[in-house]
């Protein structure tokens, strides 16, 4: 399995919007991945199977399925990846920087025109600018982010 490239952020969905679109325009996948927080308010149904050793416990309504999964200790990124995200080639990780210490932070660049996105990487004070497109097109490369 190719391990998608991975951007901490600190902002909402919304936020990805012309991101998500340049991405799904060049037919690649991105995913979401919140760490730390409370995963709340679940169906209680699910919430009960799972505590009772469900290996899963799974919703399915119009648009969109629930997945609960019991776990214990701390979350494994790497193991949450292969589980979760087999196709991306980006996940965005919400979380702070505990919970995903390391990686670099995307960030919009407010100015007019087309959205751009700071990267900027761990230690370094150089920040890399891309487009949307530029940086959706980036994602095919193993290491898109250096110079």
């Amino acid at each position: 399995m190719k391990t998608p490239h991975l951007l901490r952020i600190e902002l909402g969905p919304a936020t990805f919007l012309p991101l998500f679109a340049a991405a799904h325009g060049l037919k690649l996948r991105l995913g979401w991945l919140e760490l730390g927080g409370a995963v709340e308010p679940l169906p209680a149904s699910l919430d009960a199977a799972a505590a009772l050793g469900a290996l899963r416990a799974v919703a399915v309504g119009e648009g969109k399925a629930v997945a609960v999964k019991p776990r214990r200790g701390a979350p494994i990124l790497k193991d949450l990846l292969r589980e979760h995200f087999s196709g991306c080639a980006l996940v965005l990780v919400d979380g702070g920087e505990e919970a995903a210490p390391g990686l670099p932070l995307l960030r919009p660049h407010e100015g007019e025109g087309e959205p751009l996105w700071r990267i900027v990487l761990p230690g370094n004070p150089e920040e890399r600018r891309f487009t949307s497109a530029a940086l959706a097109a980036a994602l095919g490369k193993p290491r898109p982010w250096e110079e």
